[in-house]
């Protein structure tokens, strides 16, 4: 009789949780393990066990999925795994580090012959509850090919984006324009009711003109206007200010190594600065909306 191989998750924040769970109601065995979680408030699935150690999480595993703060962590827990001795086939990596942590990451995890992907993800916490998220991936696309009915109840969308690293480069830049386009979207908002337009009115004609873009679309930062998002509850999080301004510092961090201009982008970063230190640390990113409304014109 074979023993059913288990996943071993690590990292059971906002996103971690709700993707391990997907993976355990589709009928995977989960091993989850995160030392900032020793209980659980929500009802959890049989097949997702809560472990008191790393150890105890990578047993029996041949996949394991993090979902970690940042590079550091990342790099400690896959050391870990390998001077424990766990021999999992893969590991795969959906926090949001920097490009070299990654890079790194890909090289451990190759001495010691095990596949390791670098695989950010898009979504955000409704995305990560119900299995929606996009995954852009750095690594061996033949292991992507043989491991993705294992982890599609956690995507909606996966991208190849190349070698080690080219993961989490696609996130930042992805972000980096998140950051930007959000700006602007509150800017426009904030201009057009200053200049006596109907919010709605102003919403069926950038959505549908030129200026449509995701954050005018689908995550509209005005309450009352367009889909639901968390501008409608108050701007509780969605994605955090606190995880954008970890994106943008990554995003900075990047452009530097490679010697490119992101002058928007790094106006970006200044903004969302002032935003966290003006107090909103944890509401959602889309909520500048708000402080750019009571800055003076200069």
């Amino acid at each position: 009789m074979t023993t059913q191989k288990n996943i071993a998750f690590i990292g059971l924040g906002n996103m971690g949780l709700p993707m391990a769970i997907n993976l355990a109601n589709a009928g995977e065995s989960v091993r989850g393990f995160d030392p900032q979680v020793t209980d659980s408030n929500s009802k959890l699935p049989e097949a997702l066990t809560l472990c008191s150690s790393l150890d105890d999480a990578l047993l029996n595993s041949d996949l394991v999925i993090t979902m970690l703060p940042n590079g550091h962590i990342v790099l400690d827990v896959l050391n870990a795994i390998i001077q424990g001795g766990a021999t999992p086939a893969v590991v795969l990596d959906c926090s949001t580090i920097d490009i070299n942590h990654a890079r790194e990451a890909h090289k451990v995890a190759s001495d010691a012959g095990i596949d390791y992907m670098d695989a950010p993800v898009s979504g955000g916490i409704s995305g990560a509850a119900a299995g929606t998220l996009t995954t852009m991936i750095g690594g061996d696309e033949n292991v992507l090919s043989t491991l993705k009915p294992r982890i599609e109840p956690m995507f909606k969308t996966f991208i190849h984006c190349g070698d080690g690293g080219s993961g989490q480069a696609a996130k930042i830049c992805n972000n980096m324009l998140l950051a930007t386009t959000m700006i602007g979207t509150g800017e426009t908002f904030n201009l057009g009711k200053k200049l006596g337009l109907d919010q709605n009115t102003l919403f069926s004609v950038l959505s549908t003109s030129t200026g449509s873009c995701w954050s005018v679309n689908s995550y509209c930062p005005v309450p009352e206007v367009g889909p639901n998002s968390p501008a409608d509850n108050d701007y509780k999080p969605g994605f955090s200010v606190a995880m954008m301004l970890k994106d943008l510092h990554l995003t900075q961090a990047a452009a530097d190594s490679a010697d490119q201009a992101t002058p928007l982008g790094a106006h970006a970063l200044e903004l969302y600065e002032e935003y966290a230190n003006s107090g909103a640390t944890e509401e959602d990113f889309s909520g500048i909306i708000r402080y750019l409304a009571d800055l003076d014109r200069q």
